[in-house]
């Protein structure tokens, strides 16, 4: 997923923070809102940032 469509799924559902799965419904990271507007305001930002490319790593 990139990250136009999370911003758009998280303002759609209004929710502060995405939980991110694999196929296996296991959870793999926890992304938020704030954190997303953040990297969409950077400079180095770019359409074809995916999630998974801008998560810290694992759930705890």
């Amino acid at each position: 997923m990139t990250v136009e469509v999370a911003l758009s799924l998280m303002a759609g559902a209004r929710v502060d923070h995405l939980v991110l799965c694999d196929g296996d419904d296991q959870s793999t990271g926890l992304i938020s809102l704030a954190r997303l507007a953040v990297l969409s305001g950077s400079p180095a930002y770019t359409d074809r940032i995916r999630l998974r490319d801008v998560l810290g790593g694992p759930l705890a």
